[in-house]
């Protein structure tokens, strides 16, 4: 038992390690994407590109379009008209229309499901992916991805985003540096306006792996609250009660 607990650490550890390394080996360097689930504008943008760039082969099963409109301010007629592609009922779950087998047939493998992809992979990870697309004559889609090497997703976001090189350098002392990428065809934002883009699709992303952590973590500090009043109320009965004891 304790000899598989070990060997399933290192996996581990030899996996988180692996995650920050391209396929030449150069150490990466993950950007933060501060996030907020909190931001229901962010999220309004983040429902609007998931469902037009990544619906078309992505799934999130796990999650209903009424609960998205209603945590999102949207009424069943502007889910409709906006977001929802695939139905034509509110309580239906996100689903795609790309059969499994396509999928496999064209990409090599069947996109995965998007509900808990933000908690499993780290919305970090998620954010630095979505920004980490370069061309790559080689591949399949003519993409490929500093954070996934020879991924199987294509640059859906291209238009947006742009075209973008890989270019390695050598840092003073001669080792290899962090890969970087070069524009190599501009899209129609710039670099700033992307960033938005991919952290506003993150923070939905985030919010579909758990759509009432909001309502979780107020409902935590109002706990919190009530324990640390009741704390002060029992200090000062057990004084009241104690003080003529000796």
């Amino acid at each position: 038992m304790i000899a598989r607990l070990g060997l399933l650490l290192l996996g581990l550890a030899v996996s988180l390690a692996a995650a920050g390394q391209h396929a030449g080996g150069e150490a990466l360097q993950m950007e933060p994407v501060h996030n907020d689930v909190s931001d229901v504008a962010s999220l309004q943008r983040g429902a609007k590109y998931v469902v037009n760039y990544c619906v078309g082969c992505h799934s999130a099963q796990y999650v209903r379009y009424n609960r998205v409109g209603a945590d999102l301010g949207l009424t069943d007629s502007q889910l409709a008209e906006n977001l929802m592609f695939t139905t034509e009922r509110p309580f239906d779950t996100i689903q795609n229309s790309l059969r499994a087998a396509d999928a496999v047939r064209w990409f090599g493998v069947a996109p995965p499901d998007l509900s808990l992809i933000a908690r499993s992979r780290g919305t970090d990870y998620v954010y630095n992916f979505l920004r980490g697309f370069y061309a790559d004559d080689s591949t399949v889609t003519g993409a490929n991805n500093l954070w996934l090497a020879n991924t199987a997703m294509p640059h859906v976001l291209w238009q947006l985003q742009g075209i973008r090189g890989l270019v390695h350098e050598e840092s003073e002392d001669g080792a290899p540096a962090q890969p970087q990428l070069e524009e190599l065809r501009p899209g129609v934002m710039n670099e700033a306006e992307f960033d938005e883009v991919a952290r506003d699709i993150v923070n939905f992303l985030d919010y579909i792996g758990e759509p009432m952590q909001v309502e979780r973590r107020a409902l935590g500090v109002r706990v919190i609250a009530f324990l640390l009043l009741f704390l002060v109320i029992s200090y000062m009965l057990k004084r009241e009660i104690w003080k003529d004891v000796h």
